[in-house]
């Protein structure tokens, strides 16, 4: 017996880990990042650019690490993929670390580059909790219906997974993040509010997202219409 072979296991998994970290830092940094430089710095960047920063971050790793780790950066995500058996359970803690490691460690890195500020690029509700709760449901619905479409439907167009999923983030961005701040991502909201001390409505990052993430990726799997396969492959649809 190879002896190596469980060792080789856990380096595979430390490198998909490496890749969410890197992923889930990258989408905080430049995108809370744009949210501090335009509060310290009046003018520098257009708060009708922040939901763009966002997107084009996010489709920029989905091709930068895709191919690695399947470009999750976001626990409510990894979670889903666990539940429609698009992903092993098993690897969802590491996912979990990664991205939440990634996001306090890119906003530990904005703390210490920036000059101080009011703006952390924190999530906060600006209606009733409910509400806020019912807008982070929908808008992490209808994000992951766009990710479990793209990607793992094969007659899907791959090569514009990274598009497509970012252009629904800065949709969402564009329309929710007035109301309350068009999270989506429980790792994207946890780094901000730890740095900024807004504690109080992180429930509704959590809940809200994982919800939504999970019935849109259960409401995909249904209408796909297409045979599960026939080894250890993920639910089919209708046909």
């Amino acid at each position: 017996m190879d002896t190596r072979l469980p060792k080789r296991g856990k380096t595979f998994l430390l490198e998909k880990m490496t890749a969410e970290f890197l992923g889930t830092f990258a989408i905080v940094f430049f995108g809370c990042g744009a949210v501090m430089v335009s509060e310290r710095f009046p003018g520098a960047v257009a708060g009708a650019a922040i939901p763009v920063v966002f997107g084009l971050t996010v489709a920029a790793m989905i091709y930068a690490v895709g191919h690695i780790s399947g470009a999750h950066f976001n626990p409510a995500v990894s979670l889903a993929f666990a539940l429609t058996r698009h992903f092993p359970v098993r690897q969802v803690l590491g996912y979990w670390i990664a991205q939440f490691c990634g996001s306090i460690a890119a906003m530990g890195v904005l703390v210490i580059c920036l000059p101080e500020g009011h703006a952390f690029g924190e999530t906060v509700p600006r209606v009733e909790l409910l509400s806020a709760l019912g807008w982070e449901l929908v808008m992490s619905f209808f994000l992951m219906f766009v990710i479990v479409a793209v990607a793992t439907d094969t007659r899907a167009v791959g090569t514009m997974a990274g598009a497509a999923i970012g252009a629904a983030v800065t949709v969402a961005a564009f329309v929710g993040g007035p109301v309350t701040g068009a999270s989506m991502n429980p790792a994207r909201t946890l780094g901000p509010a730890l740095i900024s001390g807004q504690l109080a409505g992180v429930w509704i990052y959590l809940v809200g997202p994982v919800v939504g993430a999970g019935l849109a990726a259960w409401v995909y799997s249904f209408i796909r219409c297409e045979p599960a396969p026939a080894e250890g492959g993920g639910p089919g649809g209708c046909c």
